[in-house]
């Protein structure tokens, strides 16, 4: 990429970030030591949309969250929120506004629900009220609770904090339907409340229902991008991405 086009680029993610962007990257290139798993992306995300940020297995989705979360350094591009230069990791981003939950769950096992959410930076009432199916158990221990209910725990510790910016990591990973639909319902209400989402999803279809935008990754870079609904009027298009990468 010349120098030129690189300054435009800047220019451009600039003039984006005054328009309400809460997170604008840049040429972002990341990896593990010297090896780049992601090259040159280029995504933003604007308060109070979702965008999906899709793509098979090993296109280096995970790696971008961790990136802009602060937990893999960057080997080249930029990364803004909330207007800003990034800095710092995960701890200092989430003071300034961003909530994370990984792939995975990122619960507190040995803990109870309550004492999970008294650990976040919001107020429990508010989190039972977001995930009011945590009310009856509230005293159980989160290492007994299922595979949806650890996930809901997640999410509604992550959205009591009222955070700027959400990056949530494969929040549906092996949970059933009626549970996916329900957190993909929270955070569709949490981003038409002015909340900045940016989502990685298993179930492309699903994601594309709830977001405003989307990119999709193909082994380490953007191979495509655009609005939600023109990428589920083509999603043959997109099918075939996936299967490229294979």
């Amino acid at each position: 990429m010349s120098s030129d086009s690189g300054e435009a680029r800047k220019a451009a993610a600039a003039g984006t970030a005054a328009n309400d962007s809460v997170l604008v990257a840049t040429g972002l290139t990341a990896g593990y030591g010297d090896v780049a798993v992601v090259r040159d992306l280029d995504l933003r995300v604007d308060r109070g949309e979702i965008v999906a940020l899709l793509g098979p297995n090993g296109a280096g989705k995970t790696t971008t969250m961790l990136a802009l979360a602060g937990e893999v350094q960057l080997i080249a591009g930029s990364v803004e929120l909330f207007g800003a230069e990034a800095k710092g990791r995960l701890n200092n981003r989430a003071r300034a506004g961003l909530a994370y939950i990984p792939e995975g769950r990122s619960v507190f096992r040995d803990l109870s629900v309550v004492e999970n959410l008294r650990l976040g930076s919001g107020s429990v009432e508010d989190a039972l009220e977001i995930g009011p199916e945590l009310a009856p158990i509230k005293d159980r221990k989160a290492g007994l609770l299922s595979g949806g209910e650890q996930q809901i725990l997640a999410l509604a510790r992550a959205l009591a904090s009222r955070p700027t910016l959400l990056l949530a990591d494969e929040l549906s990973l092996g949970l059933a339907p009626v549970v996916v639909k329900r957190m993909l319902d929270a955070l569709r209400r949490a981003a038409d409340g002015g909340l900045g989402v940016l989502l990685v999803e298993q179930h492309a279809s699903q994601a594309l229902e709830i977001a405003d935008r989307a990119y999709v990754l193909q082994r380490g870079q953007v191979a495509i991008e655009g609005r939600a609904q023109d990428l589920q009027n083509n999603f043959d298009e997109l099918g075939a991405t996936y299967l490229a990468s294979g």
